[in-house]
């Protein structure tokens, strides 16, 4: 797991390193008007993401949300985001580059539209936020220590400022 010692990425904009090869899925389980498009959801990943991978990114109703929040985590609502990694032995493997990432990234649409109303952020730039908080659960990254937290949520608000978005734990 990256911890507090774990450096920010470069910038794309001339690395030497490569830009990792994704394969994306997006379904679309609701209604998704005025949510990002496939080719915004691969630019958002391909910014967070550092190694190859294979990601599908579900929107989802309140009620598939709540189903896979009780099942996977035993907590019975639906919350705004899950990640899946797959193959989890892997995964730390796949972080030092001898593998690819692969895993699903499940945003609940009625939860993403809620919280984006009640901070007075755009529904766009939350969603950027979610779909990079994500991108970094599926490299590894978590916020079960408040010490794992600062770095998560310092590597995300560097990432959504590289894409144009703002602090997305500024209080307003």
């Amino acid at each position: 797991m990256p911890t507090s010692g774990s450096r920010l990425p470069r910038p794309r904009a001339g690395s030497d390193a490569p830009t990792p090869r994704l394969r994306l899925t997006v379904q679309r389980a609701v209604a998704t008007a005025g949510l990002p498009v496939r080719s915004t959801l691969r630019r958002w990943l391909l910014r967070a993401l550092r190694r190859d991978a294979t990601v599908t990114v579900r929107f989802v109703g309140a009620t598939e949300g709540r189903r896979l929040n009780r099942e996977f985590r035993g907590k019975d609502y639906a919350t705004n985001v899950l990640t899946f990694v797959y193959d989890a032995a892997a995964a730390p493997a796949a972080a030092r580059g001898a593998a690819p990432l692969t895993g699903d990234i499940a945003l609940c649409v009625p939860v993403l539209r809620r919280e984006a109303r009640a901070a007075r952020k755009t529904l766009r730039a939350h969603c950027a936020h979610l779909v990079i908080h994500g991108a970094l659960h599926l490299q590894g990254f978590d916020h079960q220590s408040a010490k794992d937290a600062r770095v998560m949520e310092a590597l995300e608000t560097r990432l959504l400022a590289a894409l144009g978005y703002g602090d997305p734990y500024a209080t307003t």
